[in-house]
């Protein structure tokens, strides 16, 4: 399994009311299938082992002694398979009925804990046969009805269980209604230490309740920076005056990984990374401190995963075509390299990764995202703007996603203010790697956004600055390119000058997180519109205008621009004409640095975390689960290479994100020097590329 992540399940059997038996044999059907692809968590729906709509039969007897042996039977069924369940059953201590998930592991009991808000209301008649649930816990003694063992258990709903060999994995319980009530006993056990909230539920189904209940589920996860594993009741229930349709749902902190089909069983699995929650904890400093008083009122279990009892664990079969951990942990006792590891254990990974974290999927929620986007420049910019009564902006055009993104932002941010847009003064400087595609599009630009165009060869002057310090024109190296991007910053700062302006920077977060800019050239400016968006994003945006314009001409500009390779165009062109210098043959591809971006920054993640999650992010089987066409697939070789420069770009051209200029923050990314990343420009990589190397 990839660094921090462990199995989850939600199960919800078909089964049959008050038939004790068959649902025994539905929960163990379904715990024996959970063992084949590795689960290692595994929760049932609310009284599974009765039914929820048992009604006036929790009064039998019968029902109950059944039930109780059931219990014990199920209990005896995880004996070494290194798997916990969560089962909703009725439990009876001190002469009343709770409505519990029991806990249960390697032949165990390990708790019981009851609900505490019983629904009596509408449809619920609850209290007419259980007794709320406490806090405080007790320990009760049981018989086990299969092996005659006497043990304690603990009784209570102030319990969290603690695995000694996946410290990041503690385990807390509510049932049903309990998250439905305005303070959840989720929030004191995740206020407890709880990583994990495991609910067995009954909510029947009423016309728009599944909206409503996916959103709660998905929002606790949230609000309480945890895993949630929700698992209602379904096909079975009584139809009386009620139908169950299931909808289990699996989400971790604020993301939905799984979600089961309504009005239908089955078993639901996904990959939950639980050292993400507990690296969001520790990133979000208002999320409280762990309260020793309160830990004080909870009783800890601690087990183990991997060593039950005495037992070997079993080894894990496959799922897919992708390798189960089981196979990965064997490759890795038998000596096999840790990126022969890493590659079993990013194909079994089991959820999406998404390759563009930064760009919604869905073409409705990234058309809303680009216009927020837009917005939020714009109003940055139209802000600066009025503060420094300031009426011109001036921007280098080259025909390129960062300088054409710049100029849109720009063009909005003067309509908000009531400027005329030509007060917008768009510079185009060709050089001599200039081409006529981008030099057309850059014209073309600025004359269908109403912008005053000013044209500036600086080749004659570049080449005076090559006489002066004594270059030689044919050395087409870091300083031929550089040399360039100075001029065209010199020219445009004493634009600005003669009109009483600011400079609109043009670079973008990806360029920053590289230092792919000149220093004290394209580096610097004014206002730079684009420093939170990072080049993937940049592409979307320009391509959202394109769509929704209704000038054609600009559209079709804009979309020609869209598929312009990038460059910074600074060498000359190949004999026909064409783009020589592209940039991503040189840093890599964007695609990949955003992802390494967001995973790195956003999480923390460790190098070899954020390979694996790479390797299956760009693999063809990922893609092809989330119906994805439009992004490329990487080979392992692909993506440790850039990952190695992406790491040594990083870490080498921080001082040049030290002294940024003012531009607004857009997503939950940054590397603003006054906000989001505070780091030495002195700090060494060898930590980061010493794990890399171990691949």
């Amino acid at each position: 399994m990839v660094e921090g992540f462990i199995r989850v399940a939600s199960a919800t059997p078909k089964i049959k009311v008050a038939d004790v038996s068959f649902n025994r044999d539905a929960v163990l059907k379904y715990i024996d299938e959970a063992e084949k692809h590795g689960v290692r968590l595994i929760v049932f729906p609310e009284l599974v082992l009765t039914a929820y709509t048992c009604a006036d039969l929790f009064h039998q007897t019968v029902l109950i002694d059944k039930t109780m042996k059931a219990l014990d039977e199920i209990a005896e069924a995880t004996r070494g398979r290194g798997m916990v369940a969560v089962v909703g059953t009725p439990y009876l201590m001190d002469h009343k009925l709770y409505n519990c998930a029991a806990v249960l592991h390697d032949g165990h009991i390990l708790a019981v804990i009851p609900k505490k808000n019983l629904p009596n209301y509408g449809e619920f008649y609850e209290r007419r046969w259980f007794t709320p649930g406490r806090e405080e816990v007790r320990y009760i003694t049981r018989t086990s009805a299969v092996t005659k063992e006497v043990y304690t258990i603990p009784f209570g709903m102030n319990i969290l269980l603690e695995a000694e060999d996946f410290p990041e994995f503690i385990l807390a319980a509510e049932i049903c209604e309990d998250i439905w009530v305005p303070n959840p006993p989720s929030t004191t056990h995740a206020l407890a230490g709880a990583t994990v909230i495991a609910n067995t539920s009954a909510s029947d189904e009423t016309v728009g309740k599944d909206s409503y209940r996916r959103e709660l589920i998905r929002s606790a996860s949230a609000r309480l920076v945890a895993a949630y594993v929700y698992t209602n009741a379904g096909e079975g229930e009584s139809s009386t005056d009620l139908v169950f349709g299931g909808q289990d749902i699996i989400a971790e902190n604020g993301t939905i990984l799984k979600e089961g089909n309504r009005f239908e069983t089955g078993l639901y699995i996904a990959d939950v990374d639980l050292q993400k929650i507990v690296q969001e904890r520790a990133r979000i400093t208002t999320y409280p401190d762990i309260d020793e008083c309160l830990r004080d009122r909870y009783d800890v279990v601690r087990f183990s995963f991997n060593n039950p009892g005495d037992a070997t664990m079993p080894e894990e079969k496959p799922f897919s075509e992708g390798a189960a951990a089981g196979d990965s942990e064997k490759h890795e006792e038998t000596g096999k390299s840790l990126k022969n590891k890493l590659l079993l254990d990013a194909a079994d990974l089991r959820r999406f990764v998404d390759p563009k974290p930064f760009v919604p999927g869905n073409v409705l929620e990234r058309n809303q995202r680009c216009d927020e986007i837009f917005t939020i420049q714009a109003m940055g910019l139209k802000k600066r703007l009025e503060h420094i009564g300031c009426k011109s902006a001036v921007i280098g055009i080259s025909g390129g996603l960062d300088s054409t993104l710049a100029l849109l932002v720009t063009a909005r941010a003067f309509d908000m203010a009531g400027i005329p847009r030509e007060n917008i003064i768009s510079v185009t400087m060709p050089a001599f790697g200039t081409t006529d595609r981008t030099y057309n599009n850059a014209v073309t630009l600025t004359k269908r956004l109403h912008a005053t165009l000013r044209e500036i060869n600086i080749k004659a002057a570049v080449l005076q600055h090559f006489k002066d310090i004594g270059h030689d024109p044919e050395d087409h190296s870091v300083t031929y390119e550089n040399s360039q991007a100075r001029e065209r910053t010199q020219i445009l700062m004493d634009i600005a000058n003669q009109t009483d302006g600011i400079v609109i920077g043009t670079g973008d977060l990806s360029e920053l997180a590289l230092g792919w800019a000149t220093y004290n050239g394209d580096h610097m400016s004014m206002y730079a519109v684009n420093a939170g968006v990072p080049k993937t994003l940049v592409r979307y945006l320009v391509k959202f205008v394109a769509d929704t314009s209704e000038d054609k001409d600009l559209s079709s500009c804009l979309n020609d621009i869209f598929e312009t390779p990038v460059s910074p165009e600074l060498l000359p062109p190949t004999g026909d004409g064409q783009i020589s210098q592209k940039t991503e043959d040189l840093v890599g591809p964007y695609e990949l640095h955003d992802f390494f971006l967001y995973q790195i920054l956003r999480f923390g993640f460790s190098p070899k975390k954020v390979y694996a999650l790479a390797l299956k992010a760009f693999s063809e089987e990922n893609q092809k689960s989330a119906g994805i066409s439009e992004v490329e697939t990487y080979d392992a070789g692909t993506i440790y290479k850039w990952l190695n420069k992406f790491y040594w770009r990083f870490f080498s051209q921080q001082f040049k994100r030290s002294c940024l200029p003012d531009g607004p923050k857009v997503g939950s990314v940054a590397v603003s020097p006054r906000g989001d990343l505070r780091m030495p420009s002195d700090a060494v990589a060898k930590l980061w590329v010493e794990e890399l190397e171990e691949i």
